[in-house]
């Protein structure tokens, strides 16, 4: 029988993240993750490079349609990344 206070076990980890302040670094972590269902798995295998810094997706893409691409659908993977982690995570992608 639960008790009116307790949490589910999702309740309580997304409350210890935001608690020491580690949500936004696991959200991340998350997207690098899942990158291959977020953009598919032909264009993951052709990301060389992956990673946030300061609200930005940096991108290295060794095919160039693919970058040209992703450049047109810019807003539609930031839009899907941020729905996915419930905040914005993402204001802009780099491609380097």
């Amino acid at each position: 029988m639960r008790k009116a206070n307790d949490k589910s076990l999702k309740d309580a980890i997304e409350q210890m993240l935001n608690v020491y302040k580690i949500k936004r670094r696991f959200d991340e972590t998350h997207v690098v993750a899942a990158w291959p269902d977020i953009v598919g798995k032909s264009v993951a295998n052709r990301t060389k490079e992956l990673f946030i810094r300061d609200k930005k997706l940096f991108l290295r893409i060794e095919s160039s349609v693919i970058k040209n691409e992703l450049v047109m659908m810019r807003h539609q993977i930031i839009q899907k990344i941020n729905d996915e982690a419930k905040s914005t995570l993402i204001d802009d992608m780099i491609f380097l």
